[in-house]
């Protein structure tokens, strides 16, 4: 018999290889316990309190206190404890003796604990094995000035041919800038909808910043440039160009905060965890005969966001890995524009409507590739509910996508534009005006008000802003009467009243007088816009009404 209750204690061994001499001592004693009547019922000690308690016999000179640790009590395991079952050393029906056996096996284990080294807390996680991929930097420094080190080029201060210390120096100096506008802010909140008029303060400081502009050299001395030169040949792509004397000091001190600002942002997300350092992300694409650097993560399949380059089609835009599958597809490729009807034309320019349940595929190919240069957009599959409007540039070899904009079939809130975009090798050339005004031009034809759909990119929100002045600007010049509406004007354009009165605001057109609000008709911004137009000309980044083939949809 006893050797066979040996073998089934075998399982049973420590750690170390030794057999379990105290459970099964325990086990015989409670036996005994058990089957005498009168002596009551106790439960025996885990095998881990019983080496504890052995263990502090051992080391009684171990007098410091616990207290001084911070960091959270361990197991016997040496890992933070999963649950509190296994903090407890006796069951609530223990004798007295045990519990304090209990409380003294818990007291050394805790002086035990009180000699290993404190945990160091701190905010910030850093990889140092990570570093800046700048040349001849040792990671230190940021250029926001407020982290210790940095392992992308955005938050690299060599890269943008500062150091360390003059980061921090600048930090300060934002610092101070931004609790004093605060201040103002403050002063100012209470009768901000009253004064529709700029205050003294302002109309000061808008002075000293159009007289710090007026004084920016107009153009760069044969120094500068053979200094801008050598820069740009001794260190090429890694390091940012020398920005001196190209702007005025204040342009340039509003583009480093803009800066350190984006990448303050992208280094709190890095800190969060929503990206780390060498995370999938699609650095370029090459896209017909440009090669386009992105702006954002946009969620591609990991197999092909890893590969950091990608290689899209111009016409079907479907993406691939190299420029060899490229090739191969476009030799076999038979799109050359977008598919669904074309419903406006006008030379080189065409605009091509796509249903989101039709062309399942292009819209999302469309979408993902939005999403390269978009912040904001959400929707990248679910596009059935959506039409898109594509507009192309044709040439021989067919039409090349320019930017689009999407649209809901059926908007409750009269949504004339979901999402918008124009490609960046066709930025800054009047498409996204176009595209603007031809969102517009659809709602006049279904006889309704539009407004985009919030939040808008940056430079949608330029691009909108520049949109509605002008357009309000063009009505007051045609207009003849003596009494305006915003309700006519808004029936007329097609613009919701709410981003008319907006504008006006923004362009000091709107004032509270004897209980009522008035349109002022200012005529120095006319005859600036209406300049503007004289010396654009006659050109063909603009929408003609008599182009557009086009229908309102009836149903889904």
């Amino acid at each position: 018999m006893p050797r066979r209750r040996q073998q089934r204690q075998m399982p049973g061994s420590g750690s170390d290889g030794t057999e379990d001499s105290d459970s099964s001592a325990e086990r015989e004693q409670t036996n005994s316990s058990e089957s005498d009547g009168n002596i009551p019922k106790r439960q025996r000690l885990t095998r881990a309190s019983t080496r504890l308690s052995q263990s502090s016999q051992d080391t009684p000179e171990i007098k410091r206190a616990a207290d001084h640790d911070e960091s959270p009590p361990l197991t016997p395991t040496g890992n933070a404890p999963s649950s509190e079952s296994e903090l407890d050393i006796s069951s609530p029906n223990a004798s007295h003796d045990e519990s304090q056996a209990k409380d003294q096996a818990t007291g050394d284990l805790e002086k035990d604990l009180s000699h290993r080294p404190k945990r160091r807390r701190c905010h910030e996680t850093y990889n140092f094995n990570m570093k800046c991929p700048t040349p001849g930097c040792n990671s230190l420094g940021h250029i926001t000035g407020k982290h210790e080190r940095h392992f992308a080029v955005s938050g690299c201060p060599l890269y943008h041919n500062l150091s360390a210390d003059e980061c921090k120096v600048k930090a300060i100096s934002r610092d101070k800038q931004e609790e004093e506008l605060k201040v103002q802010e403050d002063s100012n909140s209470r009768h901000a909808t009253r004064h529709q008029t700029p205050t003294s303060k302002q109309s000061k400081y808008k002075e000293q910043v159009a007289e710090m502009r007026k004084g920016r050299n107009s153009g760069l001395q044969k120094e500068q440039k053979e200094k801008h030169m050598e820069h740009r040949q001794t260190y090429g792509n890694t390091r940012e160009p020398l920005l001196d004397n190209i702007t005025s000091d204040y342009d340039l001190e509003l583009f480093r905060k803009a800066q350190a600002r984006a990448s303050e942002d992208l280094e709190k997300l890095r800190i969060q965890g929503q990206i780390t350092e060498g995370s999938n992300m699609i650095k370029t694409i090459l896209f017909g005969r440009y090669e386009l650097d992105t702006w954002y993560h946009s969620p591609y399949p990991e197999e092909y966001a890893r590969l950091g380059r990608l290689y899209v089609c111009e016409f079907c835009l479907k993406y691939m890995k190299s420029q060899t599958i490229l090739r191969r597809h476009m030799a076999k490729c038979v799109w050359k524009h977008p598919p669904g009807d074309e419903v406006y034309r006008k030379g080189a320019i065409s605009v091509f409507e796509v249903d989101g349940k039709k062309n399942k595929i292009y819209c999302q190919n469309l979408c993902l590739l939005a999403k390269l240069f978009l912040d904001h957009k959400t929707l990248y599959y679910d596009v059935e509910p959506f039409l898109f409007y594509v507009m192309t540039e044709a040439d021989n070899t067919g039409c090349h996508l320019v930017g689009y904009f999407s649209k809901e079939k059926n908007s409750f809130l009269n949504y004339n534009v979901s999402c918008i975009l124009t490609m960046p090798q066709y930025m800054r050339q009047g498409f996204g005006k176009m595209l603007i005004d031809f969102s517009y031009l659809l709602s006049k034809v279904e006889e309704k008000v539009g407004s985009p759909e919030r939040p808008l990119s940056d430079l949608g929100l330029i691009s909108y802003r520049s949109y509605w002045k002008e357009v309000l600007l063009r009505y007051m010049y045609n207009f003849q009467g003596k009494e305006i509406s915003i309700k006519e004007i808004s029936q007329e354009t097609a613009v919701n009243p709410v981003d008319i009165v907006s504008t006006l605001q923004s362009l000091q057109m709107l004032k509270y007088w004897k209980g009522k609000h008035l349109v002022l008709k200012r005529q120095d911004l006319i005859d600036e816009w209406k300049a503007k137009e004289i010396k654009r000309g006659n050109s063909n980044k603009t929408i003609d009404p008599t182009s557009l083939k086009w229908t309102p949809p009836k149903g889904t």
